[in-house]
């Protein structure tokens, strides 16, 4: 069975401000041109389709248009709910829209209520698992603790126990949107930290032919049998040097995976460059970048005159300046933001914490309050659809 594994969408998305919905068309088209002319037997989204709970009108629009486009081809198509998404919005109709056979999976309590599809060695089931914020479905799924491993885990088994009373030699393919311990962030991907705690095994999936994962926006392979395929487009510079793909995987007879990546249409490439504003008006080197989309960080010492007009003089679709001067880490006049770079929301308040008692931090009570504060907000933001 020839499978199309897709995810992260974010249908709706802009690039600093750049609208990319012709882009988004653009990998609408590609992924319905690859479905047809590699005979692909079912389409795979895992997650995301949309960026937030409540996407514009011409999201909305581009996604009725696709699902009808896939169901003309008489693809099927399995689609689960990611954390930017709607649960209950995106599974509106999912009942009526099955009879077109696009398979839409948003409720936790369908995690182990596959979408059966055949080919001539038999049936695969198809387990869709939502993304799962803990705090809402810990209860549902009779966990103590709400956190990633625990309640991925009680749905995996659940899923197990299902595969365990089908016919012998039964295949198994499931989508989840979710961190998995072992693949490499970028800065696009919504943090879903809970209690410090943000990635899940990999052991998670044990029993499953194939794990067709989304959340995280590079491509990566995990194992053989758990993958990522990424965003089809880059949603923040530090996508740069991402090769944005699909994976087609070809699930043997007996549950063997070949998988091969196909790569997503680039609506303008991606450059970061980094200098003084005059190093980096002169340099030669830089001439390729010229019509890449830009983020220039900037490391003169004093901010120059109208660096954004100037740059746009040699690259006309720079996007964002960052001001870096060459200066010491411990020089009071180092950014804020430089300053926060690569910490985490806990680590940040708990910073706070230490400064404004002149140096002495939380203690583990402390420490467990503010984790708790904090999964707290993203919780209630999450089971009130607040916008983010």
């Amino acid at each position: 069975m020839r499978l199309l594994h897709t995810s992260d969408w974010h249908l709706g998305r802009s690039f600093h401000r750049v609208s990319l919905l012709s882009a988004q068309e653009a990998f609408v088209d590609h992924l319905v041109e690859v479905a047809r002319t590699e005979r692909v037997d079912a389409v795979l989204v895992a997650g995301d389709v949309y960026d937030r709970a409540v996407p514009p009108l011409a999201a909305v629009e581009l996604f009725d248009d696709t699902l009808h486009r896939l169901a003309d081809l008489g693809v099927p198509t399995v689609m689960i709910s990611g954390n930017h998404d709607s649960a209950r919005r995106l599974g509106v109709a999912a009942g009526l829209i099955e009879r077109a056979g696009i398979h839409l999976r948003t409720d936790p309590a369908g995690c182990a209520t596959p979408v059966l599809l055949s080919d001539a060695h038999g049936e695969v089931a198809f387990y869709g698992l939502p993304y799962l914020e803990p705090a809402l479905v810990k209860d549902h799924f009779g966990v103590e603790r709400a956190g990633h491993a625990a309640v991925l885990g009680a749905a995996m088994d659940r899923v197990r126990a299902d595969l365990a009373a089908r016919p012998a030699g039964t295949r198994s393919v499931v989508l989840a949107h979710a961190f998995v311990t072992g693949g490499e962030p970028s800065d696009s991907e919504r943090d879903i930290t809970v209690g410090g705690v943000a990635s899940v095994p990999a052991s998670v999936f044990e029993g499953a032919d194939y794990a067709a994962l989304g959340h995280l926006h590079g491509c990566q392979t995990l194992t053989e049998r758990i993958r990522y395929c990424g965003s089809p487009l880059a949603y923040s510079f530090s996508e740069t040097h991402h090769r944005k793909s699909v994976w087609l995987v070809d699930l043997g007879p007996r549950g063997e995976v070949a998988a091969e990546r196909i790569d997503c249409p680039v609506p303008r490439p991606l450059a970061r460059v980094r200098g003084t504003l005059e190093e980096l008006l002169a340099d030669p080197a830089l001439e390729r970048h010229e019509q890449a989309w830009v983020e220039a960080t900037l490391t003169d010492p004093v901010r120059p005159r109208e660096p954004m007009a100037r740059l746009a003089a040699r690259f006309p679709h720079v996007l964002t300046l960052v001001f870096d001067p060459e200066r010491a880490e411990q020089d009071p006049l180092a950014s804020y933001g430089r300053r926060l770079r690569d910490r985490t929301d806990q680590e940040i308040a708990e910073d706070f914490v230490a400064h404004v008692r002149g140096g002495a931090g939380p203690d583990g009570g402390e420490r467990a309050l503010l984790s708790a504060a904090l999964d707290a907000v993203r919780a209630d933001a999450a089971r009130t659809e607040a916008p983010r």
